[in-house]
């Protein structure tokens, strides 16, 4: 496949490695800052993102750039009918926008705070264990993550996401606070804190404590690698999906869809 970048920092290129080892082509790598990106844009010239990808050839496009230009980005690429793989994170309260641009412009985008196939099962067993935790009340719940230094938000996607499935599993929990607490926790508040520090790849840790003992689910991965093969293997999918007739054009999926 015909692969267009947009975003060639760390994850691009850690991206455009896994996807060439895999047998692809990278037609075009498209970024605001990497000199070695075959397309330097100007900071916010979304329209020269588009242009460059349209002139690639490219058959999907991977999406990793930064929170400020993703709204941007796919605003410009989604209506090209262009299979659109994003893992830009800290856009969550746009994706009802996004959602009615993929069926305006009958444009395809997978979004998802993490591609790493490990992180999704994770979603599925934190789920489920909220669902058996919340039957016993003297547990309470909470989320933590840790990140690099050069994040740029907080909390993580991931983080988000983890929470929103701890309050599928336990209906008690139906607020997120991310913020320090001055004073009591209210029952009904999941706390999801968050800790940037050195070149932690990132780490997910769900606790469930009780006066008795304390259970805790953690996920933490070695390296980026994982959330770049993913996001290669996750259009390999979307591009399959939509070409059998799985999956249908106009769509705002995510990694859900695929498993």
């Amino acid at each position: 496949m015909k692969i267009a970048l947009v975003g060639y920092g760390k994850m691009g290129h850690m991206i455009e490695n896994c996807a060439r080892a895999m047998g692809h082509d990278i037609v075009a790598t498209i970024d605001v800052a990497a000199k070695d990106a075959t397309n330097l844009v100007a900071a916010g010239d979304s329209k020269a993102v588009a242009e460059a990808v349209k002139l690639s050839g490219a058959e999907g496009v991977i999406e990793f750039s930064h929170p400020t230009a993703v709204i941007a980005n796919l605003k410009a690429l989604i209506p090209l009918g262009i299979p659109v793989v994003c893992g830009t994170t800290g856009w969550a309260k746009s994706e009802g926008e996004i959602t009615s641009l993929c069926a305006s412009s009958n444009g395809t985008c997978m979004r998802s705070s993490n591609f790493s196939i490990g992180v999704n099962m994770f979603y599925k067993i934190v789920e489920e264990a909220a669902k058996v935790m919340a039957e016993y009340s003297d547990y309470d719940v909470a989320v933590w993550e840790a990140h690099h230094n050069q994040k740029a938000d907080s909390p993580s996607g991931t983080a988000l996401e983890v929470a929103r499935r701890v309050m599928l599993g336990n209906k008690s929990k139906t607020e997120m606070v991310f913020d320090a607490f001055h004073e009591k926790p209210k029952s009904n508040e999941l706390h999801v804190s968050s800790t940037r520090v050195g070149f932690v790849p990132g780490t997910h840790t769900v606790f469930f404590d009780s006066p008795a003992d304390s259970i805790e689910l953690t996920h933490r991965a070695r390296s980026r690698e994982g959330f770049a093969k993913g996001s290669v293997v996750a259009l390999e999918k979307l591009v399959s999906k939509l070409a059998d007739g799985s999956l249908s054009r106009g769509k705002l999926y995510g990694m859900e869809d695929l498993f």
